[in-house]
């Protein structure tokens, strides 16, 4: 199956690792909202540590590559970072824009897993990724509206906003997920704009399992055990799920540039796991990375 390929636009803050870390129905964010401002500070300031690393690009060096260029080199994994601009968020004018280009590139992935300590609290742990550099989406688009009092209303509405990712916790656990922000709807302000968005299954109905179940074919229950197939152990793997679940995202504005309209920053998400198809619990991933986008 070809995937296709990353489209090179945008441009975002003006720093990111040189390589990227290797690192239901409602997501509880909660505390991540509360510590998102400590961590979109750091996220910040140690993009700006290694500003000017090679796998840094603005949009106009990026458009001058070639596509050998770009094979095999990672840099289609990347969003373009933002070197011009200020800092100063009022500099851009209160408008109903258009947001183009809109890219997030995730810099660390972490998983809220069991804790190791006896009778301790489930905890976010660091995370080996698994998938290659394939997970950053890309060429969104949507509205982004920007009042007077400098309010943010902003909405996702199409583009490349989706990537099917695989996490390994420390004990060999894997956990795939669909990376995503479909249909976000974020409100706040430039200095925090947050929302909801759907998390689409990992899974279409149409897939079947190794005993030939699916969700709209295949098999109602393993064959071999018929008379079992009632059974509260096996309810959930007979009967299949592909419901859309959800997760909730914040965003912070680092940099504009209100000449070109290119506006960058930090995010954060946290969003549920693959259930397989209904049948395990969802766990929560965390997100956190850098985005850009350009508003017209």
């Amino acid at each position: 199956m070809a995937f296709p390929m990353k489209h090179l636009s945008g441009k975002a803050i003006a720093a990111r690792p040189t390589k990227p870390t290797r690192a239901m129905k409602s997501v509880e964010c909660q505390a991540a909202k509360t510590q998102f401002g400590r961590i979109a500070a750091a996220t910040l300031a140690a993009s700006t540590i290694i500003a000017g690393a090679a796998s840094a690009l603005t949009y106009d060096e990026q458009q001058g590559l070639t596509y050998l260029q770009v094979k095999g080199s990672g840099m289609a994994n990347t969003c373009p970072v933002l070197t011009s601009g200020s800092t100063d968020l009022k500099t851009l004018k209160a408008s109903d824009y258009r947001i183009e280009m809109f890219c997030m590139e995730p810099t660390s992935f972490t998983v809220k897993d069991e804790s190791r300590v006896k009778d301790g609290e489930p905890e976010f742990v660091q995370t080996r990724l698994l998938t290659r550099l394939t997970y950053t989406l890309d060429a969104m688009s949507g509205t982004f509206n920007l009042g007077g009092d400098g309010s943010v209303d902003f909405k996702e509405e199409d583009g490349i906003d989706y990537a099917a990712t695989t996490l390994q916790l420390p004990g060999g656990d894997r956990v795939p997920f669909l990376f995503t922000i479909k249909q976000l709807e974020a409100k706040g302000t430039l200095d925090s704009f947050s929302g909801d968005f759907d998390v689409p299954s990992y899974r279409g109905s149409s897939f079947m399992d190794p005993k030939g179940r699916g969700g709209s074919t295949g098999y109602d229950n393993a064959i071999a055990l018929p008379a079992a197939a009632d059974t509260e152990e096996l309810a959930k793997e007979n009967n299949k799920e592909n419901n859309a679940l959800r997760g909730t995202a914040v965003f912070s504005v680092a940099k504009v540039d209100a000449e070109t309209g290119e506006i960058a920053g930090v995010f954060e998400s946290i969003q549920p796991s693959d259930t397989d198809m209904g049948a395990k619990a969802a766990k929560d991933i965390k997100i956190t990375g850098l985005w850009y986008g350009q508003l017209n």
